[in-house]
């Protein structure tokens, strides 16, 4: 069973004076043991700051951080039992890939058989155990982050952090070794605190998704409730792309109609709107069918771009920002394949159609 972790009224302050900047401040989060979680934010956010504290690096000004019933706050990090995953890896390359994992045992005195057997054990949970006996330079960028990730895991934390561990590897190292991380940290049960700054990570991989912006928590969730419920457009347009739409609502919750110039359109929303309303629906929720459809909006394609099996078209819709269209399965027989220029009508489902704050 992992470790809970109470963050209470957590502030680091930087600087003083006139000065003086808040990294973090005033957050709280309750992290339940055993959850694989996300901090996700843009650069300055105060995500890293935060990982700090909780490892024992950096001291608050301000609140406080408990292990289960344990308060850490001022604890240093040996006292924590938290393992650490840096983005440099920071392996000893005077030490083979045994000797590096094995680091943290010999802080602890573990040796002989005992050592062995858990270096060996975790060697074999990153799949790196036939290369315990070479030394990290003849060693692959993916595989030198997953002896990392062996000498983290040996020590049996009771935490695990890991601070941007696959920023330095290409695109589709990183794809191969999401799984493998996730995997690693769900079957060791072990409380997981996980930073990136990239959504695909983020989204793929957590439990749970803590999304800041300076310094604060702007919203806490799972992955699929911060994609499709975003509450600011901040969290909507950081999460992947989204259409933002004015409108002017009317109805009740359950069958809201909302006006543009184009025309009319419905919604299933969480609340009763009236008036001006801000809207997110994300590209892969309108779809493009022939004009003069019933229930769609009139529109103009502009630009088209083919992925492979996803298409992207930008369409012209008045009273509207153009509009983002995603078709997921472009060369199914039913689907319309526009050019630029083509006349279309964009059908925006109802139940994708969410109300955001104006941030």
């Amino acid at each position: 069973m992992g470790t809970k972790i109470q963050i209470e009224n957590l502030v680091k302050t930087f600087g003083s004076g006139k000065s003086a900047t808040n990294a973090v401040d005033n957050l709280s989060l309750t992290i339940e043991p055993g959850d694989l979680f996300f901090l996700l934010g843009p650069s300055g956010c105060g995500k890293t700051t935060l990982l700090r504290m909780i490892a024992g690096f950096i001291d608050p000004t301000a609140g406080s951080i408990a292990f289960d019933d344990k308060v850490v706050t001022h604890d240093p990090p040996n006292k924590r039992n938290t393992g650490m995953v840096f983005q440099s890896y920071a392996l000893w390359p005077h030490m083979t890939v045994a000797q590096n994992v094995a680091f943290g045992l010999n802080v602890r005195k573990i040796t002989g058989k005992e050592q062995h057997d858990r270096v060996m054990e975790a060697l074999e949970a990153v799949q790196m155990a036939e290369y315990a006996d070479r030394k990290p330079t003849q060693l692959s960028g993916g595989q030198q982050q997953r002896v990392a990730l062996a000498r983290a895991i040996v020590i049996k934390p009771s935490v695990l952090l890991l601070d941007e561990p696959l920023s330095n590897l290409d695109a589709k190292l990183r794809n191969d070794l999401r799984l493998q991380i996730r995997n690693i940290c769900k079957d060791s049960g072990i409380t997981t605190v996980y930073v990136t700054h990239d959504q695909k990570e983020a989204l793929s991989m957590a439990d749970k998704v803590a999304l800041l912006k300076k310094g604060k928590v702007i919203q806490l969730g799972t992955p699929v409730e911060l994609y499709r419920k975003p509450k600011s457009k901040f969290v909507a347009e950081f999460l992947g792309e989204t259409n933002l739409i004015h409108a002017q609502a009317s109805g009740s919750a359950s069958n809201t109609t909302l006006q543009i110039e184009a025309g009319a359109f419905s919604a299933n929303l969480d609340n009763d709107h009236a008036g001006d309303t801000l809207v997110s629906i994300r590209p892969e929720a309108i779809t493009l069918e022939k004009p003069g459809t019933p229930n769609t909006l009139p529109g103009r394609v502009l630009h088209s771009t083919y992925l492979g099996e996803t298409a992207q078209h930008i369409v012209e819709l008045k009273g509207a920002p153009n509009i983002k269209v995603a078709q997921m399965n472009p060369f199914a027989p039913t689907t319309i394949a526009p050019n630029p220029g083509d006349e279309v009508a964009l059908h925006l489902s109802p139940t994708d159609i969410v109300p955001i704050d104006h941030d």
